[in-house]
């Protein structure tokens, strides 16, 4: 179910889209995240964001440009 969003005057910039995904790691993996993510003070998930966009910018630097606001 979408959350409902504000439509008065103050209303904030709208966030970006997101997806939800559900990704199985092997025990060893998942736990290193988790340490990564403990001495970071992070979740879990942001540690895997960033993880996913950095594997991008590395592997496909002109893709991960593309949704990306200009100046």
């Amino acid at each position: 179910m979408p959350a409902k969003r504000s439509e008065g005057p103050d209303k904030a910039a709208p966030e970006p889209r997101t997806t939800r995904a559900s990704i199985s790691f092997p025990q060893e993996i998942y736990a290193t995240v988790e340490q990564i993510a403990r001495g970071k003070k992070v979740s879990v998930a942001w540690v895997v964001r960033e993880a996913t966009e950095q594997y991008i910018k590395e592997q496909w630097p002109l893709l991960s440009a593309v949704d990306k606001p200009g100046p």
